[in-house]
């Protein structure tokens, strides 16, 4: 270390002049040091700030049913439909068991239906699978206010005996079928509290059920992608993909039966 001595002052002013810089420079070195702690501290607060502004994307938990249309008739049986027809060829050849019912619309273009263990199931409730049933088909997006629908044991369903002979998602039906004439097309969208997710089910089901707030969906003009919203809002669950997966495709007409 050099040190520069001025020799017109004496030894004493020397030290002195040389004790104040050294003052001076132990001052800027501290300020350098909170400058650089402050500096740190706030961008700690700034990272805080940007990870709680990220959105949060939340997996709710999925049963397997709920990949198809879904819905719990009122004596608890568990009815589920195909979305299209990949899933209809599915429904079939894995969930159509022998005391099973199969419903469908006589219309073209409709959802395969199952209902569970439906073979010992009552008129009642085979009215609100025929409902169900009614709605997802072609006869919503037609604007139709009715349609008929037919149900079938498991034995009178099946693909032909020849590979391809059907396409897909078709089947070939014998026997004699159970009519339901002039079905109306309805559905209620309620939150299930237990599953914690809006279910959507036929509005013959909602007049057996205590159900407290549901929105009606009937055929209408407002479209599907509004319609999810409003049914997210008044039911206010925020998952607008799911609710629209699980709704007719249509214009819709909507209210609030509380």
């Amino acid at each position: 270390m050099e040190l520069e001595i001025d020799f017109k002052k004496s030894a004493q002013k020397n030290a002195e002049e040389y004790f104040e810089r050294g003052k001076k420079a132990k001052k800027k070195a501290e300020g350098a040091e909170k400058a650089v702690k402050e500096l740190e501290e706030t961008l700690q607060k700034i990272e805080k700030e940007v990870v709680s502004k990220k959105e949060v994307k939340i997996v709710e938990k999925k049963e397997w049913y709920e990949k198809f249309n879904w819905f719990f008739a009122s004596d608890g049986s568990l009815v589920i439909g195909g979305r299209s027809a990949d899933q209809n060829e599915e429904l079939y050849s894995k969930y159509f068991d022998s005391n099973d019912l199969f419903f469908h619309s006589d219309i073209f273009g409709a959802s395969a239906v199952i209902l569970k263990n439906g073979v010992s199931s009552s008129g009642e409730v085979r009215e609100e699978v025929s409902q169900f049933a009614a709605a997802f088909s072609s006869a919503w997006e037609n604007t139709q206010t009715t349609v008929d629908v037919y149900s079938l044991r498991n034995e009178q369903v099946t693909k032909g005996r020849n590979e391809g002979a059907l396409g897909k998602g078709s089947f070939l039906l014998k026997g004699e079928r159970e009519w339901y004439r002039n079905v109306p097309l309805g559905l209620a969208a309620f939150f299930n509290e237990k599953m914690g997710k809006v279910e959507i089910a036929p509005i013959a089901t909602m007049k057996k059920l205590e159900i407290k707030k549901y929105v009606v969906l009937s055929v209408g003009k407002t479209k599907k992608s509004d319609a999810a919203k409003y049914i997210s809002k008044e039911l206010n669950y925020p998952n607008i993909d799911y609710i629209m997966q699980h709704i007719p495709t249509g214009p819709f007409a909507l209210k609030v039966s509380a």
